[in-house]
């Protein structure tokens, strides 16, 4: 990361950040201060300490030993780096996780890579030996359930070590503040040379004479550490055991440590066996869909490293260039920091056909899957990195519908509750029309699909649901202009008539769709939908006009908010409304600026960290897009609310209003693809 960049102290950083479940953060400016947590705040413990000339130092999590100084951090795309340096050694902490766009069977797996690199700063050399210990809390939803562990052996006789709940519910619960309580975690050195490694469990509690496990996760291992430089010698057999009980510790020798680099890597990984279920559907983990086990997962993860490690590497340099040259270093730092948090709050699975299908969890907001308005603000990141990705979340949405059991005229909401899609459960479901967001989940529907196949240059998805994409089209023909009192992506705020940033969607989906339209060479259909777009627009701008700026609601004067859905006329070349309606939104904005970002609307200190980043991206300067973007990178630096990012926070003190680790960061990606869309 270059030199000059801007400090930036991430309020929650990521670790092992896969999917919705396999998601572990340090929530602290330390790496050992404090113990590492699931995004929800649960811990899930990770501990790891270094022994260096028979003295012991911790790096990770709280331990019986005193801290090695933490000296760096760095937040790269697909990798977080800890640097420490003290008793005459420098250690670099890393995990890689491989969450590359372009290789979704990589991107699927769901690995994460801890890699300690050491060397001598003294001139001198020392003998060193490396502590990693992972808690049974990753493998089950609270800490009492009970848990079994085992061995697993390769075909090259390699082992791995796992735990997992005894109960094994595979896809039992729905919810939002969960954890998985199936399926099993897998530990495993990339190199078996002078590694030990043992499964370790509690069989009573602490001080019970010769206990071979640990207590409180996994408090005994730790000890022995400390003591002797060793771990116990054999696993114990007391299964089941309460998680807080037991957990996976490893002794990985370093050797001798000169000026050289020693590096030793382990890696984690979680075989979860079925990931979703979809219309009563089971369906396997994407990396599963050609029979693969556990085993060749594992095989696989290890065989693949170095050529991992090189290619994230790779990506990460190019992505903050790219992110850099477009949006300057601070622009950059932040999409660093989203990057790993988007993918995390998604579950890449299989069709029954080996269809790739994409599902986003509200994390925090009502834990649904599959959701519009959530795909919605997330769909720069897949449209910029891989748009195979936003067609993988569209089609269940579309597929599901399409099916005669969706009564309404407009789109869905959601398709389920996370990791069960069998259904909208949001507002009405599919019983009544009361409190659903019609007009915003189509209008979002009509653009991702028009955006898909405009950017792609390739009409193949969007004709396969023309008539489902028609139906929406008239609906807000009918309805869109002067939305009803209705909720829209912003339900947090409540009902609205007249709201004028949702006019704005309809009207810009009714374009998106005449594109459509032409590339369907239905050009009669395709010049009434651009002509009656144009001719609302004109509307909007004399119903929603207030002298220096644009109403929050047509019928509230003296009111205003954030028009961050203007963005798609750019980003679509829709030539719908007059560029001076951007220029004057921006600049009335300047004005009404907080010390953390942009107000939504002038209801409220309260703001979203995406559309703070849509409504800068309509700046034609740069210089009123860093002045934008600015407070937004102040309130991620500087937020008393530790949590993996939170989208929705007061401007004013940067305190987290609620939500956190959602995939909608991916919004700030919005300003790279409009770069790069401008350099075609």
């Amino acid at each position: 990361m270059p030199a000059s960049a801007p400090a930036l102290r991430p309020p929650a950083v990521p670790l092992v950040v896969c999917d919705p479940y396999l998601s572990i953060w340090s929530f602290a400016d330390k790496l050992a201060a404090d113990n590492t947590k699931h995004w929800t705040g649960t811990i899930q413990p990770l501990t790891s300490m270094v022994r260096v000339d028979g003295k012991v130092y911790r790096l990770m999590g709280p331990a019986s030993a005193p801290e090695l100084p933490q000296v760096g951090l760095e937040v790269w795309p697909t990798r977080t780096i800890y640097r420490f340096q003290g008793a005459g050694i420098a250690v670099t902490l890393k995990f890689t996780t491989p969450v590359l766009p372009d290789d979704l069977d990589l991107m699927s797996r769901p690995i994460t890579y801890i890699t300690w690199e050491l060397v001598t700063v003294d001139g001198g050399t020392h003998d060193v030996i490396i502590y990693f210990d992972v808690g049974a809390a990753l493998a089950v939803n609270t800490q009492e359930e009970k848990v079994v562990w085992g061995r697993l052996m390769l075909p090259d006789r390699r082992q791995a070590l796992y735990i997992g709940s005894k109960e094994q519910e595979v896809l039992g619960k729905a919810g939002d503040n969960l954890r998985i309580d199936w399926g099993y975690l897998y530990a495993m050195a990339a190199t078996a040379d002078g590694v030990t490694a043992d499964g370790v469990t509690a069989a009573g509690a602490a001080g019970e004479g010769d206990c071979r496990g640990v207590f409180t996760v996994p408090r005994r291992a730790r000890q022995q550490f400390v003591q002797e430089g060793t771990i116990p010698g054999a696993d114990a057999f007391d299964m089941p055991q309460q998680a807080r009980l037991a957990g996976i510790a490893y002794v990985v020798p370093a050797g001798t440590v000169g000026g050289a680099v020693v590096s030793r890597t382990i890696l984690l990984a979680y075989d979860d066996q079925y990931a979703v279920e979809f219309l009563h559907r089971r369906l396997r983990p994407y990396w599963r869909r050609t029979g693969w086990n556990a085993a060749d997962l594992l095989s696989a993860a290890l065989e693949d490293w170095p050529a991992v490690d090189h290619r994230c590497r790779e990506f990460d340099e190019q992505f903050m260039g790219e992110m850099t040259a477009c949006g300057g270093e601070k622009y950059a730092r932040l999409c660093a920091l989203t990057y790993r948090q988007c993918l995390g709050a998604h579950k890449l699975v299989a069709d029954v056909d080996g269809a790739p299908l994409f599902f986003p969890k509200e994390n925090f907001s009502n834990g649904c899957i599959g959701t519009v308005d959530v795909i919605y603000p997330t769909s720069p990141f897949y449209l910029y990195f891989h748009p195979q990705l936003l067609k993988a979340a569209l089609q269940p949405v579309l597929e599901y519908a399409s099916l005669p059991r969706w009564p309404f005229p407009f789109a869905p909401h959601d398709i389920g509750t996370y990791p069960l899609a069998n259904g909208q459960v949001y507002g009405g479901g599919e019983r009544s029309e009361v409190n659903q967001m019609p007009v915003e989940e189509s209008g979002n529907m009509l653009l991702m699909v028009a955006a898909l196949a405009i950017l792609e240059n390739d009409m193949a998805f969007a004709a396969r649901y023309a008539d489902l994409l028609r139906r929406w089209a008239r609906y807000l023909k009918e309805k869109g202009f002067d939305p009803e009192n209705q909720l829209c992506t912003d339900d947090f705020a409540g009902h609205m008539e007249h709201n004028a940033n949702l006019s704005i969607k309809a009207i810009l989906a009714l374009a998106a769709y005449g594109k459509l339209c032409a590339m369907l060479g239905e050009s009669a259909e395709a010049a009434e939908y651009d002509e009656t777009a144009k001719r609302y627009a004109r509307l909007w701008m004399e119903q929603a006009d207030d002298g220096d700026h644009y109403r929050l609601a047509f019928d509230q004067p003296g009111t205003w908010s954030q028009k961050y859905n203007l963005i798609w006329d750019e980003l679509l070349d829709l030539k719908v409304f007059p560029p001076e309606v951007a220029r004057k939104e921006i600049a009335f904005y300047m004005s009404k600026l907080n010390e953390y970002g942009l107000p939504l609307d002038n209801r409220s200190t309260w703001t979203k960290l995406d559309w703070c980043l849509w409504t800068a991206s309509l700046a034609e300067k740069e210089e009123d897009f860093q002045n934008l973007l600015a407070p937004v990178y102040e309130y991620i630096n500087r937020t008393p609310s530790r949590v993996p990012l939170s989208d929705w926070y007061f401007s004013d003190s940067g305190r987290q209003r609620g939500f956190q680790a959602r995939s909608v960061v991916g919004g700030v990606f919005i300003k790279a693809l409009l770069c790069r869309d401008k350099h075609r």
